[in-house]
């Protein structure tokens, strides 16, 4: 089982060291990818802490998620009671 993270959690996580986006329910450390990213550095310090969901799945396929899903992944978004 993944370790269940909250978006809370994900937002402290912003800087060069641990750099975490939300894909989906999947957290992402991209922090060690920001060098390789196609579209730059920029765009991925932009998404930091935050859920790129929407982003991710207007500019990527389902293929660049299996390639480097795996090795990014961190755990999973811990649902949280909506009010």
């Amino acid at each position: 089982m993944s370790k269940q993270i909250t978006k809370a959690e994900v937002a402290q996580h912003k800087d060069e060291k641990s750099m975490y986006i939300i894909v989906d329910d999947g957290v992402y450390d991209v922090a060690g990818f920001l060098d390789d990213h196609p579209g730059g550095a920029k765009i991925l310090k932009r998404m930091a802490g935050k859920d790129a969901t929407k982003q991710f799945w207007k500019y990527h396929g389902k293929s660049v998620l299996e390639k480097y899903g795996p090795k990014l992944k961190v755990g999973t978004l811990k649902e949280e009671a909506k009010l």
